[in-house]
């Protein structure tokens, strides 16, 4: 009889069926990683159209509600397919932070307001429509993306976000005691579980390291909650909450179930929103492309097929605009959790599912959403800064999958030292057009991308010694 403490073979087989026991946990950790991820695109555009307080409080809540709902759903398209809509991988969907930059400047032209949000609502309609052609297209296209370019674009996208892991590390840089004793000890104390269990536990224990180590953050902010000052005073004397307190009361005041609003913003199609939007659904084709490359890499070990990387990408699309549809900024693939399955090598179809499930169940029951929600920058950050540097080494293992020559050196190099530098820096184009910060400020992977791309076009291919 199989040892149910050991972790079965199937999770590391894609279509392997494997026992619910095991997948729901597998499943769950996947949801925590990218939960605060899914939900931060909408709150910081919400805000920045001037919708997430006063009479748009309940606005806002429906747009998360629906933002877990449509991340569900898309994930289990992108893992299943539906046609030629889906890639049949390994990947977590979830609302794109990539369109944060491009959609603040659309609020800012468009006065904020409804309005300016259902003109990125729009924009978001045609643009993954426009991806989802793109995708048909993939496999001819698919030259300009050997492995040397999709490995630059990988490790531009794990470099970007150990940032963010770091910030979370500290308990969130906008929180007022970031970097504390307390939210640098905690994190590591999770940090620690996992090592401890990925690296001195065999079986499913060991490869739900990730969340078992979130949970154990969890117990310990509950203990530190009872035992430590919960509330801290600023320079200016102001009163505040420590970062890592569980705020137990937004559990209590969530409802238990609660059906998602279709259209719940009018749809507005307007061309100041249209245009940089559309420029960005091409970079976010090239960073799916990427994603996959580098999911099937370090989870599979082999290369991404055509089939798999023209039907995520279809997925991308349709996902996107169907996101739109529910008031949600588009969905694409999660880095995030490309690191996770770098790191667990964990690719089960069945188990990634269950957290796509638990995702649309958190979509209908708030209550369930919120316990997670509640969850400290902190534990989180314990579990970040690992599975992002995996994702820099699911890059680099990308790009040393063909020969180290001075070609592909030069691509390499120019495209992160130029491209990602140039990116990471965006203060160095401050004096150029604003088209060309929409596109190239923010983020050091859009100019990687377009930069290793470029030089993949222009710089002569070298003779293949025999």
């Amino acid at each position: 009889m199989e040892n149910k403490k050991e972790l079965s073979q199937a999770a590391y087989r894609f279509e392997a069926k494997m026992p619910l026991a095991q997948a729901i946990p597998l499943g769950l950790q996947h949801v925590l990683a990218m939960f605060v991820g899914n939900l931060t695109p909408i709150l910081i555009i919400t805000g920045a159209c001037g919708i997430a307080g006063g009479e748009f409080a309940d606005l806002q809540v429906s747009l998360l509600q629906n933002a877990m709902l449509v991340a569900g759903l898309v994930t289990l398209v992108q893992l299943y397919a539906l046609g030629p809509v889906g890639g049949k991988v390994p990947i977590i969907m979830g609302t794109s932070s990539g369109f944060i930059g491009v959609f603040n400047s659309v609020a800012a032209s468009m006065g904020g307001g409804a309005a300016a949000y259902g003109a990125m609502m729009g924009a978001s309609v045609l643009g993954g429509i426009f991806e989802g052609i793109l995708g048909f297209f993939l496999k001819p296209l698919r030259k300009f993306f050997p492995s040397v370019v999709t490995g630059t674009v990988v490790l531009s996208i794990g470099l970007s976000l150990i940032s963010v892991g770091i910030n979370t590390f500290g308990g969130g840089n906008n929180a007022k005691d970031f970097g504390s004793v307390e939210n640098l000890l905690l994190a590591l104390f999770v940090l620690i579980v996992i090592l401890v269990l990925k690296h001195g536990v065999k079986g499913i224990a060991g490869s739900a390291s990730i969340l078992i180590g979130i949970v154990a953050g969890y117990i310990v902010a509950f203990i530190m909650g009872l035992a430590l000052p919960t509330t801290g005073v600023t320079a200016d004397g102001v009163e505040y909450t420590k970062a890592w307190v569980l705020n137990w009361s937004k559990v209590r005041e969530a409802g238990w179930f609660a059906i998602p609003s279709l259209m719940p913003v009018k749809i507005v199609f307007d061309m100041r929103a249209i245009i940089p939007v559309m420029i960005m659904f091409i970079v976010t084709a090239v960073e799916t492309v990427g994603d996959i490359s580098g999911v099937m890499e370090g989870g599979v070990g082999r290369e991404a097929t055509d089939r798999e990387l023209s039907g995520g990408v279809i997925c991308d699309g349709v996902g996107s605009s169907f996101a739109a549809i529910f008031g949600v900024l588009p969905n694409t693939s999660f880095s995030q959790n490309v690191g996770l399955v770098a790191m667990t090598k964990v690719v089960n179809r069945f188990a990634l599912a269950t957290g796509a499930i638990f995702l649309i169940l958190c979509g209908l029951i708030p209550k369930l959403g919120a316990l997670v929600s509640i969850m400290p920058q902190a534990v989180l950050g314990g579990a970040a800064v690992m599975m992002f540097s995996s994702i820099v080494v699911s890059g680099i293992q990308l790009i040393m999958k063909g020969p180290m020559t001075p070609r592909n050196l030069t691509i390499v190099s120019v495209a992160l030292g130029v491209g990602y530098g140039m990116g990471a820096n965006t203060g160095i184009l401050a004096n150029t057009p604003q088209a060309v910060q929409l596109i190239f400020g923010g983020s050091g992977i859009v100019p990687a991308a377009v930069v290793a791309i470029l030089l993949n076009v222009l710089l002569p291919k070298e003779k293949e010694s025999v």
